[in-house]
């Protein structure tokens, strides 16, 4: 096959990430006999340096055209530091989803056998977990009306969403419980907002289509709750941006780092793979950044875009072999050896 790849590095470790990720895709391909077109684009703070937008025109136009987008990272400090700063790159990231009709983040977590006592949390508590939570992600407080008022000493964000958004989202959630164990939570805060009572109530009005799913519903502080005691009792959550941009990575850390979670972010146009940790400016240009989210968020990519389930298999299969042989960054190395990010994308590759 020919995959056309648009490739958005981003700030921060993004670039060093993604890179290693390029490395891991180009010796599948070489393997499996694909040829891969990779296009390059600025998006984030190192766009706004360049033409002073976050998510310029022309990094639309090569995502549109491609088959998927590999994304790494954005955000710098010097943006995070100046809350009056009219153009941030965060804006960019909203504006992507937006353009791209990213409606549906889909982040799974689950553990490493050989990394299980990494986890802050008890091994017996985490054995099995294996789930995945889908964020909405074009809707919501992020997107709602905003602004100040009272001389500015006054500050509101509006939540907003419509019943086809959420129909939108639950059809996935849905359709993926069908696929595993069957079972659906419903994440929300129906007993105090409305916006979560026009949740639960579409959800339960979806629950007619898939007799076969077990459907929950759950209030977010509870879910944040059980997410540390007990998360090997849910398989896939369904919730609204804010609920999932907070509980996604608070499930992150279940793994032992959270530079292993992988991420997608479904979309109209195109769908977009990334890894689930930040930009991590202060890590940048040190060649420490633990580069595995990107490379299992590329496996994804084979699999959910392109339908290659033996070649995503490949990667997965390498990157739990590099990490049985402790072949890893310095924030899972403890007293071992710790390998630079470049080192850890050169063995994988290799060893493909």
């Amino acid at each position: 096959m020919k995959l056309n790849i648009a490739l958005l590095a981003g700030d921060g470790i993004g670039p060093e990430v993604v890179d290693q990720a390029v490395k891991v895709v180009n010796a599948v391909a070489t393997k499996f006999n694909h040829e891969i077109n990779w296009t390059s684009a600025l998006t984030g703070a190192c766009a706004i340096d360049d033409c002073g937008e976050p998510y310029p025109d022309s990094t639309h136009e090569v995502c549109m055209a491609a088959d998927a987008v590999l994304f790494g990272a954005i955000g710098h400090p010097k943006y995070d530091n100046d809350p009056k700063a009219t153009v941030r790159p965060e804006q960019g990231l909203l504006k992507m989803r937006q353009k791209l009709g990213l409606f549906a983040n889909v982040r799974p977590t689950f553990t490493f056998p050989s990394l299980i006592d990494n986890s802050p949390l008890k091994r017996e508590r985490i054995e099995g977990t294996d789930l995945i939570i889908l964020r909405e992600l074009t809707g919501g407080i992020y997107f709602g009306e905003r602004g100040r008022k009272d001389n500015g000493n006054t500050a509101f964000d509006t939540c907003t969403y419509t019943r086809a958004e959420i129909q939108r989202l639950a059809k996935l959630g849905f359709e993926i419980a069908m696929t595993r164990s069957k079972k659906l939570c419903c994440v929300d805060k129906a007993n105090v907002l409305e916006s979560s009572r026009l949740w639960r109530e579409t959800v339960q009005d979806m629950e007619k289509d898939y007799p076969e799913v077990t459907v929950s519903y759950e209030f977010v502080d509870a879910v944040a709750m059980r997410l540390v005691q007990w998360p090997n009792s849910y398989d896939v959550l369904i919730t609204e941006n804010l609920f999932g941009d907070i509980l996604t990575d608070e499930a992150s850390v279940i793994s032992g780092s959270m530079g292993l979670m992988p991420s997608a972010s479904k979309g109209l146009h195109t769908s977009l793979y990334e890894p689930i940790h930040g930009s991590y400016p202060q890590a940048a240009g040190k060649d420490i950044a633990n580069p595995l989210a990107t490379v299992l968020s590329a496996a994804m990519m084979f699999e959910d875009a392109f339908g290659l389930h033996a070649e995503a298999a490949a990667i997965r299969d390498v990157v739990n072999k590099s990490l049985a042989e402790g072949v890893v960054t310095e924030d899972l190395a403890g007293s071992n050896k710790a390998y630079k990010t470049s080192e850890v994308g050169d063995w994988l590759a290799k060893n493909v």
